[in-house]
């Protein structure tokens, strides 16, 4: 990579957006999560095929959209992507039916990813440049983390000044008027960010002809397919991610095992929201300066241990200290390995100029989460009512934690001889 350095405040839009766009469809529910199935009327399993629905559309959007994001600067298909996704929020502050929500979800599925996602993992490699991948995606996710939990502490902070109530007294139709004024306030951040992306993002003209491809040939896209680290890369990601997507049971998990309020449920996913800048940031810095690769693994080991304490019932609702604690240690794990996955595209031989074509293809296995976990999880739960359900989720991120980081040591093992250019 020979493009000219790109500034710092690119990287700050960049992480500001890269949070903004996922606030509605999923940050909010992951706050809010005992709140949202209240004030629309859904149990787990509805909320979990909400998320489902999302998935299907964004697996098709993730192949699709890669290859556009190589056609394409980034800064244009980000900023109608928030936009758009702005818009949806209108819709989601009146409560709409069941069958709408998961309309809305599918629109949703399409607007965060056919015109984002990979134009932003492509953004923040030409910021990382040969050198500084780790930093650059550590900063990505863990800066991701600190809007996110910026936007959560906003979040409980208007919800909690719009509850007029003792909290144990709260109608749902209270908490109807307080959660509409969080879903607004939110959409209008988002539409904003999307205005600041179109000015703040813009490349220089030499760097960006270094990036863009006059069209994507199929011969491309075998390039892309032939190499062994993009296959072990739509392994790696599947595995996080599934970890990542269970850290949206933590708020459930203190109202039904720690029998916390709603609003300290809300402030628990609060908590976990402001561990992720912390790890994603320190990984980033310790990743570049050593193995890159060998700090993926670490991150599954540490998943899978934390999964443990709280699949093994260890943890009660007279255990506050150690609830925290656990809490703490998956966050670790999962967070890790979620700000490197990418990272580990440069050191993987993954050439600049297809890295959204590359994007595309490693997220239709990688992200296919968001079409079974939420419905798993869902599954789990309702089955299972209490603690017992809570362990069998966890027990899920065991399993997925214990795969991803034997597929993580291979690629460990495959990559640390050979260095990036």
């Amino acid at each position: 990579m020979n493009q000219k350095k790109v500034p710092w405040h690119f990287l700050l839009v960049l992480i500001l957006a890269g949070e903004s766009v996922f606030i509605l469809p999923f940050v909010l529910s992951r706050v809010f999560r005992p709140t949202v199935l209240e004030v629309f009327d859904l149990d787990n399993l509805q909320l979990g095929i909400c998320f489902s629905i999302y998935g299907i559309v964004a697996l098709l959007s993730y192949l699709f959209g890669g290859p556009l994001a190589d056609k394409f600067p980034p800064r244009k298909l980000m900023a109608v992507a928030l936009w758009m996704t702005a818009l949806g929020g209108l819709i989601y502050s009146l409560y709409p039916t069941y069958t709408i929500l998961k309309i809305l979800y599918g629109y949703w599925g399409f607007t965060t990813i056919f015109l984002f996602w990979a134009p932003m993992i492509k953004a923040t490699r030409i910021w990382g440049g040969s050198n500084s991948q780790g930093k650059a995606f550590g900063f990505l996710d863990g800066g991701r983390g600190l809007v996110g939990a910026l936007f959560g502490t906003i979040g409980v902070l208007i919800f909690s000044l719009f509850i007029t109530s003792e909290i144990s007294e709260v109608t749902i139709s209270e908490s109807k008027a307080a959660f509409k004024q969080v879903i607004l306030v939110s959409s209008g951040i988002v539409f904003l960010v999307g205005i600041l992306v179109w000015f703040f993002m813009k490349l220089d003209s030499k760097t960006e002809k270094q990036i863009i491809l006059e069209k994507i040939t199929i011969s491309q896209v075998q390039e892309v397919l032939r190499l062994p680290s993009v296959w072990l890369l739509m392994i790696i990601i599947l595995c996080a991610y599934v970890g990542y997507k269970i850290t949206d049971v933590f708020s459930l998990y203190a109202r039904d095992v720690m029998l916390y309020d709603q609003v300290q449920s809300a402030q628990v996913g609060t908590f976990l929201l402001f561990i992720r800048p912390v790890i994603g940031i320190l990984i980033g810095i310790m990743a570049d300066r050593s193995q890159i690769t060998f700090w993926l693994v670490v991150g599954f080991v540490i998943s899978f241990l934390g999964a443990l304490l709280f699949a093994l019932g260890l943890i009660s609702a007279s255990a506050t200290a150690l609830f925290f604690i656990s809490i703490l240690v998956v966050a670790t794990g999962v967070y890790a390995a979620r700000s490197l996955y990418f990272a580990v595209m440069e050191r993987g031989q993954i050439p600049l100029v297809l890295t959204g074509t590359a994007v595309g293809l490693i997220s239709l296995i990688g992200y296919t989460p968001d079409i079974f976990a939420g419905p798993a999880m869902g599954y789990l739960l309702e089955n299972s009512p209490g603690v017992e359900g809570h362990q069998h989720v966890f027990w899920m991120l065991a399993l997925f934690s214990f795969i991803g980081s034997i597929a993580a040591w291979y690629y460990f093992r495959l990559y640390r001889k050979k260095n990036t250019d």
